[in-house]
């Protein structure tokens, strides 16, 4: 199992909205995640930037395709753009990745 953390800025003002669409997800976008081998996904925030972290199942680098390839989660990404900014990664069209320093089991 691999780990994978990201973050991105939420706009100003828009904090509510986006906790209000994460607690609509819908429920396309739950099945990709896990068909991705996704799981234990939580996102926290600090004033307007919001930090995720996720494990994945069957590794980053198909979590990361598997998304990329996805329709469901270019039209998530697509309804998140008034509310966000993420620069995605070139290479995957992921989040980009978060480097991990320290890891306490």
């Amino acid at each position: 199992m691999e780990r994978f953390a990201w973050k991105a800025m939420i706009k100003d003002g828009k904090l509510q909205e986006y906790k209000k669409r994460h607690d609509n997800i819908w429920p396309e976008m739950k099945i990709v995640l896990k068909d991705a081998g996704i799981k234990n996904y939580t996102i926290w925030n600090v004033g307007n930037e919001v930090f995720g972290y996720f494990e994945c199942d069957k590794g980053v680098q198909y979590a990361e395709k598997y998304q990329a390839k996805s329709a469901v989660v270019d039209k998530w990404n697509e309804y998140m753009k008034d509310v966000m900014t993420m620069e995605m990664d070139t290479e995957t069209g992921a989040q980009p990745k978060m480097q991990q320093v320290f890891f306490l089991e």
